[in-house]
Formats: C-alpha cells, sequence, structure tokens
C-alpha cells in the first residue's frame, strides 16, 4: 500500500495477521497461564502468562503501534497502568502535576505513593509560565498532565511543556484517557509515556476494567515491562481480546459521540440556568486553539455549572436518558457529579480552590440520538429549577 494508513484503518484492523497458524481474523483467547516447554532450556516464547500472554501481547502491540511508540504494556486498570509509571520514580524525587485531574490519580499519588519519599507538586500547567517557574528550579524529575483535565477540561500545550520538560531532563507524562489515540498522538509532540484507562474510550462498552501504558524507546519499555512483570497487575486473555475488540470500533464511536457533544455544548452554552460550560469545542475556550493544534477533535467529554436556582440533586434524579455513574468514554452517555463521586478524595478545601463545587456536572456524552440527549439535560434542568434565573 503506498500511501500512509489512516487511524481508523490501524483501529479497524487491529489484532489481523497475529494468527499466522490459522489466520484467524480475531486474536484467538489464549486462556492460558502456563506453556509446556519445547525441552528442557527451551521454550516457544512463552512461560508464565503474568510474564506474556499472546492475546496481552497483541493488544500490546496494537496500542504501541496506534500511539507511535516502542513499547505497549497492558494493566488491570488505570490505576494499574499509573502505578506502574509511579514505580519509575525515586525517594526525594519531585513529579510537576497538573491541579486539576481525575481525584483517583491524586489520591493514588497523595496516599499511597507520596509515603515512599516521592514529593508531588500540583500547578495550573496550562499556564506556561507557571511550567517554566517550576522547572527553572531544578528539582524536578517528572511532570504528569491530563489534556484536557479532568473535569475542568483546561487544555495543556503537550509540545511546549514537553519541550520544557525535556529542557530540564525531566521525564514526561501524559494521561490521555479522556482523548484516545484516534484523536491525540502524545508521543509524536513529545512524550516519553501515554497512560490510558482503557476502560473508558478504548474498551468503549462499560464492560472491562483496563489500563495500558506506551514508551516512547525500548530502554524505558523494557523498564516499565520489568515493573509490569515482577508487580504482576497485567490484564487478562479474556479482557485482553473485548478490549481488541472495542478498539476496533472506535473512531466510529468517537465520531458520533463528538458529534452529539458538540450539539449538547451548543445547547447548555446558550442555557439561561448554565452559568459556565467547559468544552474544548466551543469557540471561547481558552484553549481551542492550542487544543486543535494537537488534536483531531474536541472530544466527548463536557463539564457544567447549574444555576444556583437549579437543584442539584433532583437535576441528577430527573435524567432518563443520561445515566449518572463512575466512568467516561462508554457508547451510553454518563453523568457524575465529581465534588461527591470522582473527585471526593481531594481535600475539600482544595476542590474549592480549583472550582469543582457542588453546581459542576460533567457528562461523558455517548452514541445515542443526540437530539435525545439535549432533550433529557434540558427537561432535567427544568425539573430541578426552583426559580427562574435573575435577568
Amino acid at each position: 500500500m503506498g500511501r500512509k494508513e489512516g487511524v481508523a484503518t490501524k483501529l479497524a484492523r487491529v489484532g489481523v495477521g497475529f494468527d499466522r497458524q490459522f489466520g484467524s481474523i480475531s486474536v484467538p483467547i489464549y486462556q492460558t497461564a502456563i506453556y509446556r516447554y519445547r525441552k528442557f532450556g527451551e521454550n516457544l516464547g512463552y512461560d508464565y502468562s503474568r510474564s506474556e500472554n499472546p492475546t496481552r501481547r497483541a493488544l500490546e502491540d496494537a496500542i504501541a503501534e496506534l500511539e507511535g511508540g516502542a513499547r505497549g504494556l497492558a494493566f488491570s486498570s488505570g490505576m494499574a497502568a499509573i502505578t506502574a509509571v509511579a514505580t519509575l520514580f525515586s525517594p526525594g524525587d519531585e513529579v510537576l502535576v497538573c491541579d486539576d485531574l481525575y481525584g483517583g490519580t491524586y489520591r493514588l499519588f497523595q496516599e499511597i505513593v507520596a509515603r515512599y519519599g516521592v514529593t508531588f507538586t500540583y500547578a495550573d500547567l496550562s499556564d506556561l509560565s507557571v511550567v517554566e517557574a517550576h522547572l527553572s528550579r531544578g528539582t524536578v524529575k517528572a511532570v504528569f498532565i491530563e489534556t484536557p483535565t479532568n473535569p475542568l477540561l483546561k487544555v495543556i500545550d503537550v509540545v511546549e511543556v514537553g519541550k520544557r520538560a525535556k529542557e530540564a531532563g525531566a521525564l514526561f507524562i501524559v494521561d490521555s484517557t479522556f482523548l484516545s489515540p484516534y484523536l491525540m498522538r502524545p508521543i509524536e509532540y513529545g512524550a516519553d509515556i501515554v497512560v490510558h484507562s482503557a476502560t473508558k474510550y478504548l474498551g468503549g462498552h462499560n464492560d472491562l476494567i483496563g489500563g495500558l501504558v506506551v514508551a516512547a524507546d525500548g530502554e524505558l519499555g523494557e523498564r516499565l515491562y520489568f515493573i509490569q512483570k515482577a508487580a504482576g497487575a497485567i490484564l487478562g486473555p479474556f479482557d485482553s481480546w473485548v478490549l481488541l475488540r472495542g478498539m476496533k470500533t472506535l473512531a466510529v464511536r468517537m465520531e458520533k459521540a463528538q458529534e452529539n457533544a458538540e450539539k449538547l455544548a451548543r445547547f447548555l452554552a446558550d442555557h439561561p440556568k448554565v452559568t459556565d460550560v467547559y468544552f474544548p469545542g466551543l469557540p471561547d475556550h481558552p484553549g481551542r486553539d492550542v487544543h486543535f493544534r494537537q488534536a483531531r477533535g474536541p472530544g466527548a467529554v463536557l463539564s457544567f455549572r447549574l444555576h444556583e436556582s437549579v437543584h442539584v440533586p433532583t437535576f441528577f434524579n430527573s435524567l432518563r436518558v443520561v445515566n449518572l455513574a463512575e466512568s467516561l468514554g462508554g457508547v451510553e452517555s454518563l453523568t457524575t457529579h465529581p465534588a461527591t463521586m470522582t473527585h471526593a478524595d481531594i481535600p475539600p478545601e482544595e476542590r474549592e480552590k480549583l472550582g469543582i463545587t457542588d453546581s459542576l456536572v460533567r457528562i461523558s456524552v455517548g452514541i445515542e440520538d443526540g437530539d435525545d440527549i439535549v432533550a433529557d439535560v434540558g427537561e432535567a434542568i427544568e425539573r430541578a429549577s426552583t426559580s427562574p434565573p435573575p435577568s
């Protein structure tokens, strides 16, 4: 084939050609824990499925190709993937982290990894002057970001932060869960490591828990592979197969979800009982230009604030199409209340400072009929309204 394959083609062909023995289009599920040796001292490339499994390896090779990295690794959850990356840090290291991020990552860093002598410094890394100020101290060993951030959808400039991290000799880690490799490939812009909660868009059907890590270079990939093998938080063969199957439809799912998200964002932006909408696809989003320099689309997650006249619990309880549930990135539209759900482990004073207040709502827009989603959210706002907003 003369031309370079598009990412949608790569996704649809995930795993094709892996089975050289029978030519199966779908990757076989190697549901085994151990492998028989050919003879003493000689195996067939596999010995124990914690170390290697053919189904998992097909998945790991696929995500490495999709991200343009040297090595992919599959873990039992997104948090297990981030834990493996955090194992690279040593006592005394300082890690610079975006201040608006998933509450579970904050909990892991503060309640577990920090106990081993690693310092985490949180700052608004969408401001490059803040990035420069922290890196100029010469103490930062790694930079960890999400973009867009969770839940306020701030956009961080991957190219510029990556450039500054490299100049400072710091490892640059990007959690790209919100966008997936269909919309952004951070390694192309300077990331050393990309992390995904594969439970979200890559799996896409809310039927598996998994995490993926991609290392930009082979040496770093080998270090992470050793951690995966030694710690053992691997993704099993069946879940690896389910994830491979989900990835094949990522392009069409993401396109439809984005289309719906843009429709919902425009509706909310014009709604008198919504005070703020956070979505990179809106013309007035402060990070829009940066976002579209590094991503092919806005994604399908948005957040917004309800006016004080809207009773928040009644809003959530009134939804019929959109589901109140943890997580994001599935075919179904999901909503969360960050202050009491995804970010409940962040101290209240920090949540308040960040803007994660009781009026904040996050929606992961699914692939239902877009008009049904808009109508459902609009009707829920009306049912939960106690009085008209001030003029």
